[in-house]
């Protein structure tokens, strides 16, 4: 029995291609199979192109993953009920948890200035909110990128729990069992402050509020 072949103009048209499009489907690609996967090649096979098409629209991998990160914090709300250091406090825990939800993109952060228009957005309302803290125009500049250095630590750090897929119980736990075993007389300060290294707490908010403090007190020079 012979086959008929198939019409191009019979095939469901390709959707455009655009930085979006590209954008998403690295996101998707991401969350599904993990930072290893994500390859421009691989997004390019998702979109049905070849991989020169997507550096019309993003420079290389790194360019993709600063976009997916921005794309992230768009869902990061700005405005929030409070004081300026609870509002910050909010503002902080938000995009923490918006850096971390998406694996590798906390780390872009950490090693980047922020560009992108989601992160600009988040850039200002902290500088905004600073600035209502009373600290001159140095200050505030110095301390949001304190900050957002502080953001992107806590943002990698709970994103590998997410990627090994243990919980930060289980991980004080091992800590705790290899703490236990050590010989006092070589570690004493790690073994008589064990209970207190990995007591659990709302650490989060105790270390913004160091840096917040930290900063009202030492105004730049």
């Amino acid at each position: 029995m012979s086959t008929q072949p198939v019409s191009r103009r019979a095939r469901p048209a390709k959707a455009p291609l655009s930085r979006d499009a590209i954008v998403r489907t690295g996101l998707e690609i991401l969350d599904r199979d993990g930072l290893d996967a994500l390859t421009m090649r691989r997004v390019a096979k998702e979109l049905d192109t070849g991989p020169a098409s997507l550096y019309v629209y993003v420079s290389n991998r790194d360019d993709l993953m600063a976009a997916m990160l921005d794309q992230a914090l768009a869902g990061v709300p700005l405005n929030w009920d409070g004081t300026w250091r609870e509002q910050l406090q909010s503002l902080a825990g938000a995009t923490i948890e918006a850096m971390s939800r998406h694996e590798g993109l906390a780390a872009v952060a950490l090693g980047s200035i922020p560009t992108g228009e989601n992160a600009l957005l988040v850039l200002d309302r902290m500088l905004a909110l600073l600035k209502q803290g009373g600290l001159d125009d140095t200050s505030a500049a110095w301390a949001v990128d304190l900050l957002h250095l502080h953001i992107a630590a806590s943002a990698a750090e709970q994103s590998s729990y997410d990627t090994k897929e243990f919980t930060e119980e289980t991980h004080i736990g091992e800590a705790d069992r290899r703490f236990a075993a050590l010989p006092a007389d070589r570690y004493p300060m790690i073994t008589s402050l064990r209970q207190a290294l990995l007591s659990p707490g709302d650490r989060d908010t105790w270390a913004l509020n160091v840096l917040i403090n930290g900063i009202l007190h030492t105004p730049a020079p």
